[in-house]
Order: C-alpha cells, then sequence, then structure tokens
C-alpha cells in the first residue's frame, strides 16, 4: 500500500479507536447512581483524577492528542508520571473503568472495561509507532519504561 494511503488507513483506525474510547467510557459511566460507590471505588475515582492531573501538569495540552498520533512539533516528555509508564492517561482512564466496576460489580461494565483497556492497548500501540518515527530517543524509552501499568504491561 503507498504511503499516503497507509497514513490515511491509520488515521481512519485512529478515529474509530479514540470514538470506541470515548462510547466505552460512556457505557461506564451510564447509568450513574451514587449509591453503589464504595470507599474503594472512590478511592480508584480519585487516585485516577490526580494521574490524569500529573499527566496534564507534565504534558501540557498542547503537546497532548486523544488521537494515537503525534502532533507535528511535539516534544518527547518522559518525566513525571512519564517516568514510571509511557501511557499515563491511559493508565488513569483504566483506573476510573475499574472503579466503575467495584462500584456496580456489573457483568456489562466488566466487559465495558476489559474492551476499554483492550481499545487503550491498540491506541497505544499506534502512537507509539508514530512516537518512535517522530523521536529518535523513543525506542530506548520505551525498552526501559512500561506501557500502561508499572513493571507489568
Amino acid at each position: 500500500m503507498p504511503l499516503a494511503g497507509r497514513t490515511r488507513t491509520l488515521a481512519l483506525a485512529g478515529q474509530f479507536l479514540v470514538a470506541a474510547q470515548f462510547a466505552l467510557i460512556a457505557w461506564l459511566i451510564w447509568p450513574f447512581t451514587a449509591q453503589h460507590w464504595s470507599p474503594i471505588a472512590l478511592a480508584l475515582v480519585g487516585a485516577a483524577a490526580l494521574l490524569g492531573a500529573w499527566t496534564l501538569a507534565h504534558n501540557r495540552p498542547g503537546n497532548f492528542n486523544i488521537r494515537p498520533q503525534a502532533k507535528a512539533g511535539a516534544q518527547l516528555v518522559t518525566g513525571g508520571p512519564y517516568r514510571f509508564v509511557r501511557h499515563p492517561m491511559y493508565s488513569a482512564v483504566l483506573l476510573f473503568a475499574l472503579s466503575e466496576v467495584l462500584a456496580y460489580a456489573d457483568p456489562w461494565k466488566i466487559l465495558a472495561a476489559l474492551l476499554l483497556a483492550a481499545v487503550l492497548l491498540a491506541k497505544a500501540v499506534l502512537e507509539e509507532r508514530a512516537l518512535a518515527a517522530q523521536f529518535a530517543d523513543y525506542p530506548a524509552y520505551a525498552a526501559r519504561v512500561r506501557r500502561i501499568i508499572p513493571g507489568v504491561i
């Protein structure tokens, strides 16, 4: 496939993954009922929010992209939460998903969380291809820092 066609295909795949990510998050949130929230689920929501805020503090919105591609003029960020995982925002989203699973203990929420994990992993793989192409230091960084869960994956 020519480069232009391949680039377009990757862009469409990225758009699909972003749409799937937001649909699955909506599925996890709906319907919201406060009575289901245990202290553990609330603690996970708090941890997800703190990790998300910490991530944004180190990777400003101008450098940040919800699509799995590197922005033109982006900088490689390896400090803050990026010292521990390459995709800390995905980690934060998964902590949130886990809080929903614990809060509702519903098989459909479990399925949504598992599908969300698969979507985020696919996004991470696409994004890492783009980052490796844009930043010469990325492969070495990827070799020493886990993708989403410190010490695991």
